[in-house]
């Protein structure tokens, strides 16, 4: 975990905010020996955000398949 002084942090923020993700933490100190640290979020997706795939089959095949499953 890399530890920035305020003023370094705030001229080399890109630098910073990358080192952040990387690391997972950056600690910034301030000239009267505080200390904040910089977590970057996670991201949130939806459980339905799939990747698409790329199928030659029409709605209606579609539809029909969806169907005879729900018949078993």
């Amino acid at each position: 975990m890399r530890v920035y002084t305020y003023s370094e942090a705030r001229q080399k923020l890109a630098l910073v905010l990358e080192q952040a993700e990387h690391t997972g933490k950056v600690l910034i100190r301030r000239r009267d020996g505080r200390t904040f640290s910089l977590v970057p979020e996670k991201a949130v997706s939806s459980p339905l955000d799939v990747p698409m795939i790329k199928a030659k089959i029409s709605a209606q095949e579609l539809v029909d398949i969806i169907r005879q499953g729900r018949e078993r």
